[in-house]
Formats: C-alpha cells, sequence, structure tokens
C-alpha cells in the first residue's frame, strides 16, 4: 500500500505494525521507541491472549533467532524510513539479542545516520540463582540501542545528582548560617594577559583574572570570594546546590523496576516504568514533536509522551491491549482515536476463538475467567452480580451446549448465567425458555444484539446523555449492568487471564466450527 501524504497523532492503531507503519509517509516523526518481544522471553510473551497476537507471535519464534532478526530487520526498515532526518530511535533489548539486535540496525542506520548509544539500565537488584543450579552471573539489565538518522538531532542535555562520594570529595565546605555546600575554584585568567584577562588588584593580590572588575567587585559584595589568609590568593565560592548535576551517562542504576503493587501498574508483565520514558523522550523530543511506539503493550509511552505535551502514535497489535491504552492515555486527558477494532459482526467474524471471547467480556465490562483448562464452559463473569458468562464464536447453538451451561451454572451457584453466540436453532431457544422456570436459568444473547445496546452505551458516554433502551430486552441489559453503572472514568480492568502458549497456537490453528449443534 502507498504511504499517505498525511499523518494523524493522537491515534492507537490496532494493527500489524509493519502494515501500518508502510502507509505512513517517509520523514514524519521525531522519536521512535520500541520495546519489542524479547527473544529471552519468547515463552512468555503472549500476553493478552489475543489469537492476532498468537500468530506473531509464531511468526517471530518458529526459526530461532535468524528467523526473529529477520522478523524485525523489515519492521526496522520501515522505522528508518518514517524517523525525520534529525529523529531518534530506541531499541529496547535485553542482552540475548541485542548483539544481533546492533548488527541489523547498523546495516540500516547509514551514513549520516549511526549507533550514538548502547545504555544499560540496571532493571533489578542482585540475585542468586545459584541455589537453583545457574551457573553464569546473574542477569539484572536490559539494553537500549540509541540512533540517529542524521548528523544533526534533537538533544535536551538531563543531568544527574552528584554521588555522596563525589559531594564530600568536591564540596567539603559548609557556609555557616546557610548550611549550603560549597567548593572554592580558582579565579585567575587561564592564558593571562595573551588571552586578554584584566590585570587588577583584588584583596591586596595582583594577578591576571577571569572577570572584569565591575563583575569581581560585584561577587565580593555577594560574600563569594574567599581569601583564607592575607595574601593568599583570593577564591570564588561554587554552591552545590547552582550546580545542574552531572551529566546523564550510559548506565542508568537510578530508576528502578515497577514494583508489584506501583500505582502505574497496569497488569502488563513487562511494562516498563514511567521515570524510563520520561527520561527518553525528554533528552530527545520537544513540546510539539512526534513520538511513536510500535509495540505499545499497555500503553506507557504516549501516556507519557501525552502528559510532556508531545504528539504521539501507538500501535499493537492486541485488541485487549489497545483497549487498556485508550483508557490509560484518556486519563491523561488525551480523548484517544482507536483504528482497527472489530466494529462489525463481520469484523468479529474475523476473531480467533479467544480473541472473540475476550472481546465480549471485555464490552460488558466483565471479569475474564482467570483458569482455560477445565473452566466448566464459564469463560467470564457479569459485573454486578458475578454472574456467568459462556461465549461461543459459531452460529445455530445447539440444545446440548444450553443443558452443559445450565450444569456449570448450578456448580457456581448462581441462579442464571449468559449464553452469548452469533445465532441459537430451536432446540436450544426452547431449552433455555424452559430453564426460566428453574433455579439455572439460561439467558440467550446474540451478538448483533450485544453490538448494538454496547454501541448505543458508548455512544451515549461519549456524548454525556442519556439513551433510550426501553425496547431491549430486560435479559440483555443485565448483562450490561457495569457499562451502565460504572462512573466515565473508569477502574482498570482485571488483568488477562493467562493462556499457555500451547493452547492458544492450537486455537489459532484449529478450524472454528460454524455450527454447533
Amino acid at each position: 500500500m502507498a504511504p499517505v501524504r498525511y499523518l494523524e497523532t493522537g491515534v492507537l492503531y490496532r494493527a500489524d505494525n509493519l502494515q501500518r507503519l508502510r502507509e505512513f509517509p517517509d520523514d514524519c516523526i521525531d522519536l521512535i521507541y520500541l520495546d519489542p518481544p524479547f527473544f529471552s522471553n519468547r515463552n512468555y510473551e503472549v500476553i493478552w491472549g489475543d489469537e492476532a497476537e498468537v500468530r506473531s507471535f509464531e511468526d517471530r519464534w518458529e526459526g530461532g533467532v535468524g528467523h526473529y532478526i529477520d522478523w524485525m530487520r523489515h519492521r526496522a526498515v520501515e522505522l528508518h524510513r518514517v524517523l525525520k532526518p534529525t529523529g531518534s530511535l530506541y531499541l529496547h533489548c535485553d542482552p540475548s539479542a541485542s548483539h544481533h539486535l546492533k548488527v541489523m540496525l547498523d546495516g540500516i542506520f547509514e551514513p549520516p545516520g549511526a549507533f550514538r548509544t548502547e545504555i544499560i539500565w540496571k532493571r533489578s537488584s542482585a540475585h542468586s540463582d545459584t541455589k537453583q543450579g545457574r551457573r553464569q552471573h546473574g542477569r539484572i539489565h536490559d539494553v537500549l540501542l540509541f540512533y540517529t538518522k542524521g548528523e544533526e538531532w534533537t538533544w535536551n542535555p538531563l543531568h544527574m545528582p552528584y554521588d555522596q562520594d563525589y559531594v564530600q570529595s568536591f564540596y567539603k565546605h559548609v557556609e555557616p548560617g546557610t548550611g549550603r555546600r560549597y567548593q572554592l575554584g580558582d579565579l585567575t585568567g587561564p592564558g593571562g594577559a595573551s588571552k586578554g584577562n584584566p590585570e587588577y588588584e583584588v584583596m591586596g593580590v595582583t594577578r591576571y583574572w577571569r572577570y572584569s572588575e565591575e563583575k569581581m567587585q560585584d561577587l565580593v559584595d555577594q560574600g563569594r570570594i574567599v581569601q583564607s589568609k592575607p595574601g593568599t590568593v583570593p577564591r570564588q565560592k561554587r554552591y552545590l546546590d547552582e550546580m545542574p548535576g552531572v551529566s546523564l551517562q550510559d548506565i542508568w542504576t537510578d530508576i528502578k523496576p515497577l514494583g508489584a503493587r506501583a500505582a502505574e501498574r497496569r497488569g502488563y508483565p513487562t511494562q516498563k516504568p514511567e521515570a524510563l520514558l520520561e527520561r527518553i523522550i525528554e533528552s530527545s523530543s520537544d513540546r510539539g514533536q512526534i513520538v511513536l511506539d510500535p509495540f505499545c503493550g499497555c500503553g506507557t509511552t504516549i501516556a507519557v509522551a501525552e502528559r510532556l505535551r508531545r504528539h504521539w502514535i501507538g500501535i499493537d497489535i492486541s485488541p485487549q491491549a489497545v483497549n487498556i491504552m485508550k483508557l490509560r492515555v484518556d486519563q491523561e486527558g488525551a480523548n484517544a482515536r482507536v483504528e482497527g477494532l472489530p466494529k462489525t459482526i463481520e469484523d468479529l467474524r474475523e476473531l480467533g476463538p479467544y480473541e472473540f471471547q475476550n472481546w465480549v467480556i471485555e464490552r460488558v465490562q466483565g471479569v475474564q475467567r482467570r483458569m482455560k483448562s477445565g473452566d466448566m464452559g464459564i469463560d467470564g463473569w457479569s459485573f454486578l452480580e458475578r454472574l456467568p458468562i459462556q461465549v461461543k464464536k459459531s452460529d445455530r447453538i445447539g440444545r446440548k451446549w444450553i443443558d452443559e451451561f445450565e450444569t456449570a451454572i448450578g456448580r457456581t451457584g448462581k441462579h442464571k448465567g449468559f449464553f452469548v453466540a452469533f445465532s441459537f436453532g430451536k432446540g436450544a431457544v426452547a431449552e433455555a425458555a424452559r430453564s426460566k422456570g428453574t433455579a439455572t436459568a439460561v439467558h440467550l444473547v446474540k451478538v448483533e444484539d450485544l453490538l448494538r445496546v454496547a454501541d448505543l452505551l458508548e455512544a451515549a458516554e461519549m456524548s454525556n446523555q442519556a439513551v433510550d433502551l426501553s425496547n431491549e430486552v430486560p435479559d440483555l441489559l443485565a448483562l450490561f449492568d457495569g457499562v451502565r453503572s460504572r462512573a466515565r472514568r473508569r477502574a482498570w480492568p482485571d488483568p488477562p487471564p493467562r493462556h499457555s502458549s500451547k493452547d492458544l497456537i492450537s486455537s489459532v490453528r484449529a478450524e472454528t466450527p460454524g455450527e454447533i449443534s
């Protein structure tokens, strides 16, 4: 597809980033941060359980590290193309593949572009796995590879506080009364008269000085010139609290990883701290410039970019991830636009079974069931009453599925449950009707009805207006209690259920039956 000639920001794309990047114009992005799946995490990187994510998982890992690098190279070529001549790229990786990735990027960022820095981020404290049989050094760092497309790039110098050993050694003087630390600096002019430095007397001492007489007298009046005893060369007080600190170096040990209870935690196992992205965005972009994250995950990059008044674009292949990002960045005031999420019945039929299931549960703001194997036919729970929900990506659901769901409802101790599918056969409708007079009532919900009510509620929320649902079936509306009762700024959804890679890949590969009788 030919690239478009304009670029819209404040957008979240649910898409394969390679396909989406090919639609971007050349030279349009100021800063790219990407945190792709680490090669060492290939057995654990299915985060949300979406089929699209699993298909991407298979694409990356089936050929080992060489296949992984080829998969990354196609994307890196497009990232280089969309980067402005003054733009920068940070690739976040781990030591297991950083050397392969650097060689790959070196071949793409040719002069005038170039590799600039390898940054080491200490992501955890020291730990020892020796007792578990580990026979190598502990791994406690990640790698960030910093590249620029041209010889000039946006750069805002950042500084870090001096360490205590440095302070004690070089700022050993403490001013009485204020408690301010300072060091004494040379006042003489380097090169003397040959460099144009003025000669005059200060406190009985004549030298070539680095300041004019007027400037020197001003410093004397401020008490910033010190003479330890008569006849010694005066020196200048340089206060610690007026120093910018040490320039940011390429080993970062001050940014801690996210704790399990951190306020910014979003249930994403490889989530990076906001402080890390703040440092990258502040140093390598200006307000109003465009930041891109093509592996956006839970949206840390775009949330920080929004807060720092940058324009941004986020891409992720997982619908669940995009929903999380939308919620997160909107809390920063963004009102992000989303593209690529399913909007029609045809879109929903294109989803894989787990993807479809996640969409249904998230749409009614229910709770995903944590376990997928041995789940008794229950895929999630409604919001308020925690009533069981079963989801089938099928048409003409038959009676036996309703019978089995009734049994599952009974095992939970609940009085009713919801069965969601594209359509139901006569036997299923009759059995559901019969169950209404029992202690385990089954309410049938067609996907087209669910989609219609969800769209009505979403439109009402966006416009802050009431919506007329008087013609809707009460059983259907009961499934949307969570959507109708939660405040506009919703609580964060629970983290998605963990699926084994084996189950998910089998789900992707299996043909979904068009009818279950």
